[in-house]
């Protein structure tokens, strides 16, 4: 018999023994990860790790950790397995899976184990620690929040509920690009966006804090809980109804892991797609530039908003728009979601994802790589540095295109 039919049997012989009752006298197995993340369904046909990223390099087999999840074998040893901190959660082996299961979801768990075990990389515990303490994984003090907004032109106005002010809209600015100041860039580009364009918004000022998103695809659900009730506290606090972010990662926990119904979340390729076909955004300036788009994870293949940041960069006059062979949902992930940004990877070998990445886009042609998310910003610029293509190749987000196109 071979490994795969052995396999197969095993999980039939399983099943029926915990759903039919199976022996007579035999007590039922508790298979607390097959229950809860439903893998009885899983006939192991490996479409999960033949289409992971990451697997190319690290020994992150998603195969074998349903197979192990559904059997409950070497989960004592769960903690050896360093591999497990090499999950983007890019949701590819969700998305590939014929039977409709969730591995991605299986491996946030087994996170969640190791959390409550205690046996988490330094680097997850400090982030974890910073998000307690200062309400983001970055550890920039909380009253330094607000820092970003100073070098603002004085013509551009921001509102902030925390000090009184009421506005139609919250603009979410998130940890990144409050503490980062790379990525402070876009949050300048987006409010000089919303101020051209008229739109009433406002921000939480020093009183924001972390979404919790990477923290929770890093396995602490409780802190991400305690952040949760805290975010909406405040939304509930000053009546906010509409919200709109730059991070699709905020943007991703504010739409699917807060409670539904009670928040209008837009990612802002969503609101100014909408803008445009109002004709309430205008362009002043052409980019004569050939750019391509590198779909985010957390927006794309998470939440299947692939045209609106396609529709505002086209707008843009004389631009060429050159699309990427893997784009939508095959677009490659850059490594940058599921707390990589605060784990070192467990492998060295193969080529980083974001150097792949960029490499596809300079043989594209392209002189300018756009994306729509911080983190992505981070690690493609981070991998035009290593890869040697500075002088080929800019990253750019969406919103600095924009921006520069309305000046």
């Amino acid at each position: 018999m071979d490994f795969d039919t052995h396999l197969t049997f095993e999980i039939c012989l399983l099943e029926f023994i915990i759903h039919y009752g199976g022996l007579e006298g035999m007590e039922p197995l508790e298979q607390t990860f097959a229950e809860k993340f439903e893998l009885y369904g899983c006939y192991q046909c490996g479409k999960c790790t033949g289409g992971c990223p990451v697997s190319l390099k690290s020994k992150l087999n998603i195969r074998r950790l349903m197979i192990e999840g559904i059997l409950g074998k070497h989960l004592e040893h769960i903690n050896e397995r360093l591999e497990l901190w090499d999950c983007t959660t890019c949701k590819t082996c969700t998305i590939r899976c014929p039977r409709g299961l969730k591995p991605m979801d299986l491996i946030i768990g087994m996170r969640g184990t190791l959390v409550e075990e205690g046996h988490i990389p330094k680097t997850i515990i400090d982030a974890m620690e910073n998000a307690y303490k200062h309400g983001n994984p970055w550890g920039t003090p909380k009253n330094k929040r607000t820092e970003w907004t100073k070098s603002l032109p004085e013509d551009l106005k921001v509102k902030d509920f925390s000090q009184g002010d009421r506005a139609e809209l919250l603009y979410f600015v998130g940890c990144t690009a409050s503490s980062d100041p790379r990525i402070q860039e876009i949050a300048k580009s987006l409010v000089f966006i919303l101020n051209r364009a008229e739109i009433d918004f406002g921000i939480l000022g020093n009183e924001e804090t972390c979404c919790g998103n990477e923290i929770r695809r890093m396995g602490e659900t409780g802190l991400f809980e305690e952040l949760m009730d805290a975010n909406i506290q405040r939304f509930e606090t000053y009546k906010i109804e509409h919200i709109v972010t730059a991070c699709p990662h905020g943007f991703n926990a504010l739409k699917n892991e807060y409670p539904q119904g009670k928040f209008n979340i837009l990612h802002t390729t969503q609101l100014l797609a909408k803008k445009l076909e109002e004709g309430k955004l205008s362009f002043s300036k052409e980019i004569k530039k050939v750019i391509t788009y590198h779909d985010p994870c957390f927006l794309g293949k998470q939440n299947n908003i692939y045209d609106e940041p396609r529709m505002v960069l086209t707008a843009i006059p004389g631009l060429t728009f050159k699309e990427l062979d893997r784009s939508r949902e095959r677009s490659l992930c850059c490594e940058g979601g599921g707390g990589r940004m605060w784990a070192e990877s467990s492998s060295e070998m193969g080529q980083r994802l974001a150097e792949i990445r960029v490499q596809d886009a300079v043989e594209l042609g392209a002189e300018i790589l756009a994306t729509a998310c911080p983190l992505c910003v981070l690690t493609l610029e981070d991998a035009v540095k290593t890869s040697g293509n500075e002088e080929k190749i800019k990253v750019m987000d969406v919103m600095e295109l924009l921006a520069e196109a309305m000046e």
